[in-house]
Order: C-alpha cells, then sequence, then structure tokens
C-alpha cells in the first residue's frame, strides 16, 4: 500500500491458476433479503468523507490526481496497527514529500536523497524501506506514466475478480533493481516487499485492495481516479475488523485470514451487490472499530448496529489454506 532491472533478477511469475477463481459465495440467495437492507442503511451512515478518522484522508487533501494517487498508495501501504500511529507514519512520510508527491518522485534521486528518510518508518518498516518503496513508484511513474498505467498492464477485465492483476502488480513491481538504495545486498526479509504481497502466496493482500477501492470506486469516501478497473472486480481489504464481521454476518465459512477468505468474503457481499460488493467495506470495518461487534463476546449483539441480522453465537468455521502473510 515491483519492478524490473533488478539485482535478482526474477522473471514474471506465473500467475496461480486458482486465483482465476472466486470464492464460493456463503450467503444464500434467501439470505440477501435480510442482510442487504441493514448493509445498505449503515453503509449510507458512513458514507461520507468526514464520517471517521481514516487514512484516506490524508491524501484526499492533494487535489491533483497525481499527487493524490502516490499519497493513497503510501497511506494504504503504512495501514496496519493502531489508527494513530499510521496518521502519524503516513503523515511524517508525505511531509518529506510536500507540497507535490508527483513533483517530488519526479525530481528525487532515492539513492542520493535516501537520509530524507532517515528516522522515519511504521513498525518494522524501515526508511531505507519506505526510500525503496518511493524508487519502485518514481520507476513505475516513469515507464507507464502513472501507478494506473502500470497496474492495468497486468488486468484482464475478462478474469472473475482482481487477483491474477494483484500477482502480475506485485510480481513486476519486485523486479525492480533496489540497489541504488539497499546497495549490493537487497535485503530478503520483508523489507520493502512488505508493500507488494501476492495472492499466490495465501496473502489477503489486505492494504493492496485498500488502494484498489480507494481507487477504483467512487462515493462519498473513496476518490474514483481509476476508470479501467471495474468495481465489481474488487476484492474485500481484509483486516481483523472484517474478519470479525464476516464470520458473524455468515459471509464465509473461513476462520483463518487470507486470499480464500477474503475471496469468499467479496464473493458473498457479491450475492447483495453485484457491481459493487465492496461499498460495505468502510462502513463494516468502522463497526469493527467502534468496538461494536459482539462476535463470540459475553455482550453479544447489545451494541451492534447490525443486531438482528448478525449472529454473534456462531459456530467454529474451518481454517483456511496456507495462512501466510496475510497483509
Amino acid at each position: 500500500m515491483t519492478p524490473s532491472g533488478c539485482a535478482r533478477a526474477e522473471g514474471p511469475a506465473p500467475v496461480d491458476a486458482g486465483l482465476r477463481r472466486t470464492g464460493r459465495p456463503r450467503v444464500r440467495p434467501a439470505e440477501v433479503a435480510r442482510l442487504k437492507p441493514a448493509l445498505d442503511r449503515l453503509y449510507l451512515q458512513y458514507n461520507h468523507a468526514d464520517s471517521v478518522a481514516d487514512p484516506i484522508e490524508l491524501a484526499r487533501r492533494y487535489a491533483d490526481p497525481a499527487d493524490r494517487e502516490i499519497a493513497a498508495f503510501c497511506a494504504a501501504g503504512l495501514a496496519f496497527g493502531r489508527v494513530s500511529s499510521v496518521l502519524q507514519s503516513v503523515g511524517r512520510l508525505l511531509a518529506v514529500m510536500d507540497p507535490s508527491p508527483a513533483a517530488f518522485l519526479a525530481r528525487c534521486d532515492p539513492a542520493c536523497d535516501r537520509h530524507l528518510f532517515d528516522g522515519l518508518g511504521h513498525r518494522w518498516t524501515r526508511g531505507a524501506d519506505l526510500a525503496a518503496l518511493v524508487l519502485i513508484l518514481k520507476v513505475m511513474i516513469e515507464r507507464r506514466g502513472s501507478i494506473e498505467a502500470f497496474f492495468l498492464d497486468g488486468y484482464d477485465p475478462d478474469a472473475p475478480d482482481i487477483g491474477p492483476a494483484l500477482e502480475r502488480f506485485s510480481s513486476a513491481a519486485l523486479q525492480i533493481d533496489l540497489r541504488p538504495v539497499y546497495g549490493a545486498r537487497v535485503p530478503r526479509g520483508p523489507g520493502v516487499r512488505y508493500f507488494f504481497p501476492k495472492p499466490s502466496s495465501g496473502s489477503a493482500c489486505k492494504r493492496l485492495n485498500l488502494f484498489l477501492r480507494w481507487m477504483v470506486r467512487n462515493d462519498g469516501v473513496d476518490f474514483g481516479l481509476w476508470t479501467r478497473v471495474s468495481p465489481s472486480k474488487l476484492v474485500v481489504p481484509l483486516d481483523t475488523h472484517i474478519v470479525r464481521l464476516g464470520r458473524c454476518l455468515r459471509l464465509t465459512t473461513y476462520s483463518t485470514p487470507g486470499w480464500r477468505m477474503a475471496s469468499e468474503i467479496t464473493s458473498s457481499l457479491r450475492m447483495i451487490d453485484p457491481e459493487d460488493p465492496v461499498k460495505y467495506d468502510f462502513s463494516l470495518c468502522h463497526v469493527g472499530m467502534m468496538d461494536a461487534c459482539g462476535f463470540r463476546r459475553p455482550n453479544r449483539d447489545q451494541r451492534c448496529p447490525l443486531r438482528g441480522v448478525c449472529r454473534p453465537g456462531s459456530r467454529r468455521a474451518p481454517a483456511s489454506h496456507r495462512p501466510s502473510d496475510r497483509r
């Protein structure tokens, strides 16, 4: 939230054939009539820019679409951990790029300007990793003109969802030569790779899916800057709150977070809104952030705005396969 010419040259990773199959919807047609009115009411309640504190607001302050696209990728990429910590870390990174992230990327040399990122970081992400991220975004834009155009190189509008395109996007991004930032020994650990997970590894790709939601959807919250990717292809950004709400609403049969769970929850939401299944993500996530969901808790649904349609006493569900990197 991985390009070419690399220190450790990697060919384009083959797209896992399994990614071409969307998850099986958990919601039965008869349940759509029960869930849709409640989810639509919740969506309308949160569908305005100032409804809650959220990292998207740090990108919203840029009027130029080129600036907003870059700021949004950085904000989504660092969107893990406590919201207050995320906002602080994103704010410090964007302060280096102000007043125009696009102009900053055009003129900066991440190798010579690496010192600008000293002291920055977020949890296990270091300043060098942020400099490497800036290098990747810079190369993407130099080669294709925008992050969107770089992404579209791997996008197949006939694929059932965005999974294969994410696989290609991350594979291409991680082929970019990072030696100008890291030196001869590019780290094998997460580092900048953490910004570019792949569905084939089992990852839910939460932060990339969050960025895509911001870019593709267009409403009171999301920007809708990208016009060539269909909202119907998006996959829900799977964080701990969506996991809890997804299980409480019986949108998934899985208990372990990962791509399979994200795909199944999205398929269930697609039964409710085929054209825009991820529209419910923002409101459901913030129900979880309010700690209003009573899934498997003594208070059950006493504080939940979805009381009456949720099932807080759900039984144990089967685990997903391959629970590797989930972010």
